[in-house]
């Protein structure tokens, strides 16, 4: 009897101090996005549909304020891993930085150039005055590439930074600039309002590596399980991005804030991305690592001299599409 009782006591402080089925507190990881932006939709849908809660990852997104803060963010260790274009991680390692790509989840530009009605043609655009996000950004450097295609001499035309889409659409309204370089989805939104849409960057064959997935070498290096599984979730979110239209435009309905009078935008915008932009495989384009490499060799002669390819890790984007997972995602 006193053999059972002492048995029973040591199954006790077992199941107390050795339970069975502990539970795994998930990995926090922060994510920096460089705008605010519907192109961050499969992101979005990834947290709030908690498809990176279950590869053990507890997720929290970081706004910054534009992509010279975010580059600082993440090379400082204040987020994990940054949304943000490729010019910006390539031209922070030619200065010193050692960040490396992930995956693309956007390798065309998708903004769109929308002018004033008057303007017919992007040569009138001569003499005018057009608004960008921000001076020497991939808006802007997208912008110069279509200069080139248009034969038309930067110095002719005057830029704004004006910081944000919705910025620049307002100061079109009140005749502030002529055009402006717009993202979705300010693009719709112009366009219903009258304004002339002169060019998308996309249908122009403008590569410009828009949306990179991004951390720090020695992050990736000590983290390269947890740096898995956040790829696993963010392709899982494209998936799901692609193929549940309601639930998806809800998502960014709320992360934009937009009413329901915004719905027919936001369903535009879900209709580019999940149709035309997002790569099931979001594997960086060697044509938009040619063009960024040739737009930051216009201020730094020795990026010339440098392979892009150098700053892209795409062991664990290929591990998941050999093993048949991303291929898996569809098929259900």
């Amino acid at each position: 009897m006193k053999r059972f009782v002492a048995l029973r006591i040591v199954i006790l402080l077992m199941y107390l101090f050795f339970p069975r089925h502990v539970a795994q507190a998930a990995d926090k990881v922060i994510i920096g996005f460089s705008s605010l932006s519907a192109v961050h939709g499969a992101t979005w849908v990834a947290e709030e549909k908690g498809l990176f809660k279950k590869h053990g990852l507890e997720p929290q997104i970081v706004i910054m304020p534009g992509t010279a803060v975010g580059i600082s963010a993440l090379m400082a260790g204040d987020v994990d891993f940054l949304n943000a274009g490729g010019n910006i991680i390539i031209g922070a390692n030619l200065k010193g930085a050692d960040l490396v790509m992930l995956g693309a989840y956007i390798n065309k530009g998708v903004q769109s150039v929308m002018a004033r009605s008057e303007i017919k043609t992007p040569g009138d655009l001569k003499g005018k005055t057009v608004g960008v996000t921000r001076l020497f950004d991939g808006g802007h450097r997208l912008l110069e590439r279509a200069f080139g295609i248009w034969k038309i001499n930067p110095a002719d035309v005057r830029l704004l930074s004006l910081g944000s889409s919705p910025a620049m659409l307002a100061r079109l309204e009140k005749g502030g600039i002529d055009a402006a370089v717009l993202t979705i989805p300010s693009v719709f939104v112009a366009e219903d309002k009258g304004f002339r849409a002169l060019a998308n960057f996309s249908d122009m064959g403008l590569y410009s590596l828009s949306g990179m997935l991004s951390t720090r070498r020695a992050f990736l290096r000590s983290n390269r399980d947890l740096a898995t599984r956040f790829m696993k979730g963010f392709v899982e979110g494209v998936a799901y991005f692609n193929r549940n239209k309601k639930e998806s435009i809800a998502v960014l309905r709320k992360k934009l804030r937009t009413g329901p009078e915004g719905d027919k935008y936001l369903e535009r915008a879900y209709d580019l991305l999940a149709n035309k932009q997002y790569e099931r495989v979001p594997t960086p384009s060697p044509i938009g690592l040619k063009t960024v490499m040739e737009f930051i060799a216009l201020d730094d002669p020795k990026a010339k001299n440098v392979d892009p390819s150098s700053y892209i890790d795409g062991s664990i984007l290929k591990e998941l599409d050999d093993s048949g997972f991303i291929r898996s995602l569809y098929e259900r």
